[in-house]
């Protein structure tokens, strides 16, 4: 017996008796049946019907692409007649849609922006001498210890501001020059600061009027109109954060008359934005897409990221002339202070007085005093404005002009009573 590869040639398999016809055949019964079961399917009728079935699929797809194509082009997408424009386009109302993000960096917009405004936003340095506390004390002193009386230090201060006359007038900010000793502008495309001197300031709105002398004439940036910019409107930041000049940085305004209190002191009508503004860029410009100042950077807030804070441009306008003519804002005063009326205080002066503000403290030789209005007096009305805030009062002194006369209605030891007061200059 031989074997070969494991197999034994005596127990190899039988030859097929069945022809190869009849085995097609039984093959096909079971691959495809027909729907008799008793029959196989025409192998060549069935592949033929698939072919004409892909066929006319594929023609029928190319039929409508063709279709879709041409209607498409005859409505104008291709040619550009038909795109959906993506300026400003009013509604049924007649009203402006806000324009997409695609309108403003098409085109380079932006960087159309920077060029144009770029070279009037300036870098202010300054240097303030600290006061030593012993500074004043005798030289003869610090000398029997050998050493020489220590005067201060100088402490070097960073900010911007923006050009607004080809002359060389500067705005920026109060803080951002107060106490200062020597202030330089630095400007773009020149190696050398300039020295600047202040024109005007006002501590109250924080603002400030810089000059620089120049050789030529200065770029400038136009002023817009704060009250048409819209909340949700893109603005555009240009300022000298941490040093790094004319950094540029995009946002939209948050909010609109933001009261705000920064080191004490009370601001109203900010703008809020979203635009990156960090120290170093107070004082600097925020700018609408045409280029146009709406609002001088000022503040910013530790609470969040993201609250920017700007002087709107139009309460810039009216003490600008002011600013820079006098060199200060002038305000009237009346010289008290006050707050408002609660239950306990109208328990403790026994009155069933609930609206009104209560006189707090009256200032030394002030109008108030020189009128006669005294420390726990209720003021009602002025010039026969019914008072029911304190704000209201702070108002109505705020938008009247030096030296006017009011009439101050108020009730005392349950007792009505009207005086009259001239408001004197801050």
């Amino acid at each position: 017996m031989k074997y070969y590869q494991g197999f034994s040639f005596e127990n190899r398999p039988k030859k097929l008796e069945t022809s190869k016809e009849e085995t097609v055949k039984e093959t096909m019964k079971q691959a495809i049946p027909s729907q008799k079961g008793k029959e196989y399917i025409n192998v060549k009728e069935h592949r033929s019907k698939i072919w004409k079935t892909a066929i006319a699929a594929c023609l029928l797809t190319a039929f409508l692409f063709i279709g879709f194509g041409l209607g498409m082009n005859s409505a104008g997408y291709f040619s550009g007649a038909g795109k959906i424009s993506d300026t400003k386009q009013p509604d049924n109302n007649g009203t402006q849609t806000p324009a997409p993000i695609a309108d403003i960096t098409e085109g380079n917009s932006i960087s159309g922006i920077v060029d144009r405004t770029g070279g009037a936003v300036v870098a202010i340095e300054t240097e303030s001498r600290t006061q030593n506390p012993w500074s004043g004390s005798d030289d003869q002193f610090w000398r029997y210890f050998g050493r020489t009386p220590d005067r201060g230090q100088t402490v070097q201060g960073l900010g911007s501001g923006f050009l607004i006359s080809a002359d060389g007038y500067i705005l920026t900010n109060n803080h951002v020059i107060a106490g200062a000793n020597s202030i330089r502008v630095q400007l773009l495309g020149i190696e050398e600061p300039l020295t600047a001197k202040v024109i005007g300031a006002d501590a109250s709105l924080d603002l400030a009027v810089l000059k620089i002398e120049a050789a030529h004439e200065l770029p400038v940036i136009a002023l817009g109109d704060s009250d048409n910019i819209s909340v949700g409107d893109w603005v555009v930041a240009i300022g000298n954060p941490y040093g790094l000049d004319h950094t540029v940085t995009m946002g939209v305004i948050s909010a609109k008359e933001r009261p705000l209190t920064i080191d004490n002191q009370q601001f109203k009508n900010l703008l809020q934005t979203d635009a990156s503004i960090n120290p170093g860029n107070s004082g600097g410009p925020l700018l609408n897409l045409k280029g146009e100042v709406i609002g001088i950077n000022t503040a910013i807030t530790s609470q969040g990221q993201g609250l920017g804070f700007a002087i709107p441009i139009n309460t810039v306008r009216e003490v600008l002339q002011e600013l820079i003519e006098q060199g200060k804002v002038s305000r009237p005063w009346l010289g008290v202070s006050i707050t408002d009326i609660t239950q306990e205080i109208a328990d403790y002066l026994r009155t069933n007085i609930t609206e009104g503000v209560v006189i707090a403290e009256v200032m030394s030789n002030s109008p108030a005093q020189q009128a006669g209005l005294r420390q726990g007096d209720i003021i009602l009305e002025i010039n026969k404005q019914k008072i029911k805030k304190s704000e209201e009062v702070t108002e109505l002194i705020g938008g009247s002009q030096v030296g006017a006369q009011i009439e101050i209605l108020i009730i005392r030891n349950n007792a009505y009573k009207t005086i009259s007061a001239t408001l004197a200059e801050k």
